[in-house]
């Protein structure tokens, strides 16, 4: 890990953010705008550093227009909010994941099929290269026994606001407030660039405006979390341009399920579990499509935690959640050859303990109590000696192979990031340009990527980001 260096200076008092409400006060952020914080000029760049425009003042959107500008751009960035990074200021339930421990391949593997697509950009700038640069930038990061990488302070808006210092710094311009209504190429005749200039219709103070750009980097999110602006804009942008969109789902997300008996253990945390996922699309038997360990929470509408939603983007994926089946281990450190050699022991000693002391040694009480009853209906305390035969091997199914209903998530309010989006086969992994229209950028949650929670999708965000922006100023290389 790299050496903790000292902090910024407290910037203001940081409030928790339910449904990142937008409102049009003054943030900390407005007090580190400099007087050059101004709108970019509408005339045609026609000599001098290539004019990159960023539409999107997110993770990815500040780490590209901060390494465009100082590979030699001038950078306008458009933040249709009043405030940059609102995601980053609610993540981490307001404390920021960064990244994760692990190192780029680590990263990479959690994206599934994906994972090819990221290699370039994350190995190029991995989990090192993030925890150095905040560092740097004043924001010591501290590592937790789950591997996620969090800031010392444990305040989401210190990352925010060394993000948005850095590209500052770096002489971007900076236009809040400013929506995007469209992206179009201009007539080739108005630019020395093949195919000519960008196009880029905004909304600002109620009236309609337009920019030109010689490149532009699009970076404005998915559809989860849509209070905090990311209602899917960008797109019906690149669909104009050309570009697949794979469909657009909730990821990292609440699961709705259960039964009512799971429902009644509602707050109940289980500190280490596997998760199954089996999907009719998957052709290798018995083996999931995806399987997570991580820890569990039973909720009032069903289930959460890490391991839930880690599973919830492969569950989504199908036509309807229905046909994809959950199952957990309750128990992975116990080998079910164990687990029946416990069950069935019937020896003078232990066979006069009661099922209920056996689970309660892994199990909240709460939860061994319930499979005692679903399991042994006529008599929840039975003793070992005693167990009958069927209940004895319907234990070792709740414990080993539970099977739990899903029925549908808690939507794109709650998702954590958005499965879908740009077709990945469309954008160069090493530049993030489109393979459909020269000069066009795309990287972070717009794109189709979408990994594990822990830190990995700013990870992702951050990598492609940094990817996009210099290979916009520098027109391709990287």
């Amino acid at each position: 890990m790299p050496p903790q260096i000292g902090t910024e200076p407290n910037l203001g008092n940081q409030k928790p953010l339910s449904d990142c409400p937008i409102s049009p006060t003054t943030h900390q952020e407005d007090a580190l705008l400099p007087p050059s914080d101004h709108p970019a000029t509408n005339g045609n760049q026609t000599s001098g550093p290539p004019h990159v425009v960023v539409v999107g003042a997110g993770a990815a959107g500040m780490m590209a227009a901060a390494e465009a500008a100082y590979a030699g751009a001038k950078v306008t960035l458009l933040e249709k909010n009043n405030k940059t990074g609102v995601k980053i200021l609610m993540s981490g339930g307001t404390r920021c994941n960064i990244t994760h421990d692990t190192d780029a391949k680590g990263i990479a593997e959690a994206f599934g099929k994906s994972k090819r697509f990221l290699q370039p950009s994350v190995g190029k700038f991995g989990p090192t290269d993030v925890i150095k640069l905040f560092n740097e930038w004043g924001v010591p990061t501290k590592r937790e026994d789950t591997g996620k990488i969090f800031p010392v302070s444990d305040r989401a808006v210190d990352v925010r606001d060394a993000l948005h210092r850095r590209m500052l710094d770096a002489g971007i311009r900076l236009e809040k407030q400013t929506a995007v209504l469209n992206i179009s190429r201009a007539e080739a005749t108005t630019s020395n660039e093949p195919g000519g200039q960008w196009r880029i219709a905004v909304s600002r103070n109620g009236a309609q405006d337009e920019l030109h750009a010689d490149r532009v980097v699009v970076t404005s999110g998915g559809k989860s979390w849509p209070g905090c602006g990311t209602t899917g804009d960008g797109y019906p942008w690149m669909k104009a341009l050309g570009h697949q969109i794979v469909a657009p789902r909730p990821a990292l997300v609440p699961l709705i399920g259960g039964t009512e008996a799971t429902q009644s253990l509602s707050g109940l945390t289980l500190p280490d579990i596997r998760a199954s996922v089996f999907t009719p699309d998957h052709r290798s038997g018995k083996k999931p499509k995806l399987e997570r360990r991580s820890s569990w929470l039973f909720t009032h509408f069903g289930f959460s935690g890490p391991a839930a939603m880690d599973v919830s983007g492969v569950m989504t994926e199908c036509p309807s959640i229905r046909e994809a089946r959950l199952r957990l281990d309750l128990i992975p450190d116990v080998a079910e050859t164990e687990l029946r050699t416990l069950l069935s022991d019937r020896s003078s000693e232990r066979g006069r303990r009661s099922l209920l002391a056996l689970l309660q040694q892994w199990l909240p009480s709460r939860l061994a109590g319930h499979l005692c009853q679903a399991n042994c209906p006529s008599d929840p305390n039975v003793n070992l000696s005693q167990l009958p035969g069927k209940a004895l091997q319907t234990t070792i199914e709740s414990l080993k192979r539970w099977e739990l209903p899903v029925h549908d998530t808690r939507g794109f309010a709650k998702a954590e990031v958005t499965a879908g989006g740009v077709q990945l086969s469309e954008v160069d992994p090493r530049t993030l340009e489109s393979r459909i229209v020269p000069g066009l950028y795309i990287a972070g949650e717009i794109l189709d990527v979408d990994g594990w929670i822990g830190g990995f999708n700013f990870q992702a965000a951050f990598s492609t980001g940094r990817a996009a922006g210099i290979a916009a100023a520098t027109g391709g290389t990287n």
